[in-house]
């Protein structure tokens, strides 16, 4: 199982790469746009740009955050437990998000579908929205691996 524990995290440290990637490309257009409206040159569909690339970069951003468990949780009341009482909260918690993210990975699959089916596309920039509707399916589906990841580790007795 070691192989796959360093599989979903190089696959989320390259994710990783794209969220930051996304996030500087929408950092750089939005003081492009600023200095050129002062000369009367906005971009125009900044605002739909940047919306998009904000979707990439908290998605893909998402599974290294909880490679690593750099968000924000709540611990000490499952400290309180025993260690197979955390373990058991541990992987009750981990199996609820594997479901909530399966069904939104499930549903982002049909809607990105149903959006290449009509052509949706942005209103100024005329930008598809189903190959970020498809890359948010992904990392949903990518949250799961990193999910089942943090079960294989609480089983091991490498988790933390």
């Amino acid at each position: 199982m070691g192989r796959y524990l360093i599989f979903v995290e190089k696959l989320s440290k390259l994710m990783n790469v794209v969220a930051g990637t996304a996030l500087s490309f929408i950092m750089l257009l939005t003081v492009a746009d600023v200095v050129l409206r002062y000369f009367k040159m906005p971009i125009v569909g900044t605002f739909e740009i940047v919306g998009l690339g904000g979707a990439i970069a908290i998605g893909f951003g998402m599974p290294i955050t909880s490679v690593f468990r750099n968000h924000i949780f709540v611990n000490d009341f499952v400290e309180k437990f025993p260690k197979t009482g955390q373990n058991i909260i541990n992987i009750a918690t981990r199996l609820a998000t594997i479901a909530i993210f399966a069904l939104i990975s499930y549903n982002l699959f049909l809607f990105s579908s149903s959006l290449l089916r009509s052509g949706e596309v942005t209103l100024t920039r005329q930008i598809p929205f189903y190959p970020i509707a498809y890359g948010l399916c992904f990392c949903c589906f990518v949250q799961c691996l990193v999910m089942i990841g943090d079960i294989v580790k609480v089983f091991g007795g490498t988790y933390e």
